[in-house]
């Protein structure tokens, strides 16, 4: 059985996973848009994140000992929010307010708006690069904090990642843990067809990197992979590369045409909500 929160209450990761899910579809549904075939996809990992495997206080979002979540893919706050939003950092009435005008919630992630969200990732293929930066500033500090950091296969066509990745692996940043998401979409279509990053794990490991990949969608796998992760004794950044299916959870949706930003219509979203409300554990 999948580990449960170290935040909080005892709350088992699987109805962590379902909360991030039912929240950001809510937001989603008070726009009546948002990237949110990704957010379903990579909510099981937000779940263990901030959940398993994350140190932090919900209450001091900017206190110098935590564990800092990097969200490249500004695209995907929806997402980031509605992992905020079931930690305790965010006000779950704000939900409300997402993507208004004023709101903390813009619909593309800024830091200088949200608590909690570390950087703005407005220009894809920026947060390795950052990540790189603060790990080495933590480790001049003699922090014991992880930087995670999360990006797109879609952002690995971007010289910069890579150039990070580099030097990541060159100066030994084992306080640096890269989250890939492939779900194989971005916006010219499959990200795959569009630059050919595979065989994408030994390309990390010939960078210097302790890779790993796993089913992005399994809570099991996703904890064994954040542990190794966390306790591998080498001097080396860490990548976890996660296979995730996008809209995961609500089958209609996971059915449909694959497509960067996915439409869906105003009487879906309570049909989605539905759906992911009866997952809730007895």
């Amino acid at each position: 059985m999948p580990a449960t929160s170290r935040i909080g209450h005892n709350v088992p990761l699987p109805e962590r996973a379902r909360r991030i899910r039912h929240h950001a579809l809510r937001m989603g549904e008070v726009q009546g848009q948002g990237y949110i075939a990704q957010a379903l996809g990579i909510a099981d990992v937000l779940a263990v994140s901030y959940f398993h495997a994350m140190t932090y206080r919900p209450e001091e979002p900017e206190w110098e000992g935590r564990d800092r979540f990097l969200l490249s893919i500004g695209h995907y706050a929806i997402a980031l929010y509605a992992a905020l939003v079931e930690a305790g950092i965010v006000p779950e009435d704000e939900i409300e307010t997402y993507g208004a005008d004023d709101s903390r919630l813009p619909m593309s992630g800024m830091a200088a708006y949200t608590p909690g969200m570390e950087i703005t990732g407005g220009s894809l293929g920026h947060g390795l690069g950052i990540a790189v930066g603060i790990c080495l500033g933590l480790k001049r500090k003699g922090s014991g904090a992880f930087c995670y950091t999360l990006f797109s296969d879609g952002e690995l066509g971007e010289g910069s990642v890579w150039e990070a990745a580099l030097y990541a692996g060159r100066g030994g940043l084992g306080n640096l843990i890269g989250i890939v998401d492939v779900n194989d979409m971005q916006a010219d279509g499959p990200a795959k067809s569009v630059t050919g990053f595979e065989p994408l794990g030994p390309k990390f490991e010939a960078f210097g990197w302790f890779t790993q990949r796993v089913d992005g969608n399994d809570l099991d796998a996703l904890v064994a992979a954040f542990d190794r992760a966390r306790a591998h004794p080498e001097p080396q950044p860490r990548v976890i590369i996660c296979d995730t299916r996008m809209a995961k959870g609500v089958p209609f949706l996971e059915a449909r045409e694959r497509n960067h930003f996915l439409r869906v219509e105003p009487e879906e979203w309570t049909r989605a909500l539905a759906i992911i409300d009866e997952a809730r554990p007895s």
